[in-house]
């Protein structure tokens, strides 16, 4: 039987610890890819390499990309996704590096317009966080519709270019995502049961989790914003809701696949909300 995460059973001490070992073991196995990216970057930090550290950067991350495909950790279809991160965040990366939002002190050969080539990967960490846990943890939706969440996240990743000319819709676009996404649940396995949570609600919490990563980040030097130059300030708290628009954009780009590859929808097991439940009444009420 299906359980919600958010029932107050849950979170008692018995429960809570069989789940969150469950949990945080695939949670590692999914972040593989991210934890490699990461490892690199505090490495690189603190050792001389007889190249500049933004090429070394990217060498590793072509090569962790090919032995992670190689050895099946990452399928064929699972580095296409990677890369369709790799190029949507550079072309982000271009355009912000370019208007001042931030900065790549380091030199390097493989710079572009001062971003260096490897900043892809890190969004390319997304993605592969992203397509991993979905198979680990057998990850579904229910209430999910393709169409709008799409249109919706083309808005938030515009926004992030357009906010510099006209004024800044992110609230406004959050707001859709939330009204959108009432009825959305997210469906996954652990230790070999079923549990449910709000997909909004994920949203946050990985944008929560990339802002602290971010902060790591940028300590590291692997990027600069304006007022980190002279020295290191912690990025600001506003920065959650960036991050939780751009999970959304990545989100769509792999339900995209996984609709392709029939692995969307709920399994029959997964309960959905009432407001899908009363949308399906009413799409069975239209057909009559």
């Amino acid at each position: 039987m299906e359980r919600d995460v958010l029932d107050p059973e849950r979170w008692r001490w018995g429960r809570l610890w069989r789940f969150g070992v469950g949990f945080v073991r695939l949670e590692l196995q999914s972040l593989v890819f991210a934890f490699a990216i990461f490892a690199a970057l505090a490495l690189t930090s603190v050792i001389e390499l007889p190249i500049p550290r933004y090429d070394a950067l990217l060498l590793f991350a072509l090569v962790l990309t090919a032995v992670l495909w190689a050895t099946g950790w990452e399928t064929t279809r699972e580095v296409g996704v990677i890369l369709v991160f790799h190029v949507t965040g550079l072309a982000l990366e271009l355009f912000k590096v370019h208007v001042g939002s931030w900065v790549y002190p380091d030199e390097a050969w493989s710079k572009v317009a001062g971003v260096p080539l490897y900043a892809g990967f890190m969004y390319a960490a997304v993605g592969s966080y992203l397509v991993q846990a979905w198979r680990r943890f057998e990850l579904r939706a229910t209430g999910f519709r393709l169409w709008p969440m799409t249109v919706l996240a083309l808005a938030a990743y515009a926004n992030f270019f357009t906010h510099h000319w006209i004024p800044d819709l992110r609230w406004l676009i959050a707001a859709g995502f939330l009204l959108e996404l009432r009825g959305t649940r997210v469906h996954f396995g652990v230790r070999g049961r079923r549990y449910r949570m709000p997909l909004a609600l994920s949203f946050v919490a990985i944008g929560l989790a990339l802002w602290c990563a971010e902060n790591a980040a940028t300590l590291l030097g692997a990027w600069r914003y304006p007022d980190q130059l002279v020295s290191w300030t912690m990025v600001h708290v506003g920065k959650v809701g960036s991050w939780a628009l751009l999970v959304s954009l990545s989100f769509v780009i792999v339900a995209a696949l996984k609709h392709l590859e029939g692995v969307l929808d709920g399994l029959p097991e997964d309960v959905p909300s009432a407001v899908t439940r009363r949308r399906a009444a009413r799409r069975a009420g239209q057909r009559r």
